[in-house]
């Protein structure tokens, strides 16, 4: 059976039967143990994307790991997930497949975002958790490893962040994201991690720029699995607060130079690790002037200034766009999303969506540039 400073990775184009092969030699029927468990399934579905633009889980892993499970005697299986706020659940399912993958293996699906919240102790942190990750006897999550807007990486440990209602959410980013993050590690036992690092998009969280890997591993440690995210994409854990903090809160361990870091299979053709465009992130972020704000939101902004700048439109753009749950109430002159709704130029929406923001700042910045011409 597979232990807890293990890593096991396997490479190929057959997602199904690879992330069988896989359970099989991580002894996944043995460390869940009784076959009367009641079993959660976490992907991440953050928005209604397909899986092969980088930002969400891919079906065929979540179906290998179904067949591995069913296979092996387990019947009460319940996938669940809430995508982020300004997108619905019911959509991402469906576009996603996995309305179809439920129906064919007669497993349930539970919209997180229609669920009573329960309040919990997290390591001295009060949170606001859907009922039906606390119901689990035994949690699979399935994130994707993809970059992330404002926490450089997003994989085991922020995926439990769609276990949380919408209203908790934006709380969390009103918390500063990082510290609720980390205690959230003792609200929700994480107890197999299975990574889809198939393609995912290393600079944005809901997809569009997709490198392919046809990676898939996984870990018993959340902590360890993220480090181990960051040493591929090539950030220090430091760069990743929450990691330490869930590591302090006691729910794994950071240090790399411990783990088994086992290769079932080769990568099927040699070519250098994907990588994310730091810099371009950076120049990107540099023009948000950022207080508190969601996501999706954020999400959203960073792209659309990255179709502006492939435009030719930010060479000599300097102004900062307000975002974020700190500007209610508050006015100024160029801002996106409800929460700067009192400003000069804003645009609505909770949130705007991508498309919206890009073709909003495009004729902004094309307005300003006729009246300074």
């Amino acid at each position: 059976m597979m232990k807890k400073n293990e890593i096991l990775v396997t490479y190929g184009t057959d997602y199904v039967n690879m992330t069988e092969e896989l359970l099989r030699e991580a002894g996944l029927a043995e460390l869940i143990g009784d076959r009367n468990r009641r079993i959660g399934i976490k992907p991440n579905l953050v928005a209604p994307v397909l899986a092969a633009e980088g930002g969400t889980t891919h079906p065929e892993v979540v179906e290998g790991l179904i067949r591995y499970l069913q296979a092996n005697g387990f019947q009460d299986l319940t996938i669940m997930e809430g995508s982020w706020v300004g997108d619905k659940t019911e959509e991402s399912f469906e576009v996603c497949g996995y309305n179809e993958l439920a129906e064919k293996y007669q497993v349930k699906l539970i919209d997180a975002q229609k669920e009573p919240a329960v309040t919990m102790d997290c390591g001295g942190l009060e949170l606001h958790i859907c009922r039906c990750a606390t119901e689990v006897d035994y949690m699979i999550n399935v994130p994707v490893m993809k970059g992330h807007c404002q926490t450089k990486i997003t994989c085991a440990l922020k995926n439990m962040k769609g276990m949380l209602p919408n209203s908790e959410k934006r709380r969390f980013h009103a918390m500063g994201l990082h510290d609720p993050i980390g205690h959230l590690a003792l609200g929700i036992s994480q107890n197999f991690i299975l990574v889809d690092s198939i393609c995912g998009d290393l600079c944005f969280e809901d997809g569009g720029n997709p490198s392919k890997m046809d990676r898939i591993f996984a870990c018993l440690d959340p902590v360890l699995c993220d480090s181990y995210v960051c040493r591929l994409l090539e950030y220090d854990t430091k760069e990743v607060p929450y990691i330490g903090i869930a590591e302090r809160m006691g729910a794994g361990s950071t240090d790399l130079t411990q783990a088994r870091i086992l290769e079932l299979h080769a990568p099927l053709h040699k070519r250098e690790e994907a990588r994310p465009d730091k810099e371009r992130m950076v120049r990107l972020a540099e023009l948000a002037e950022d207080v508190d704000s969601c996501s999706a939101c954020y999400g959203y902004l960073i792209p659309a200034l990255n179709m502006l700048e492939q435009d030719g439109l930010l060479k000599d753009f300097k102004e900062k766009i307000c975002i974020g749950q700190g500007y209610r109430g508050k006015s100024g002159n160029l801002g996106v999303g409800n929460c700067t709704k009192a400003f000069t130029h804003s645009l609505k929406g909770c949130p705007p969506t991508e498309i919206e923001m890009y073709e909003f700042l495009k004729a902004y910045i094309k307005e300003t540039g006729r009246r300074e011409g």
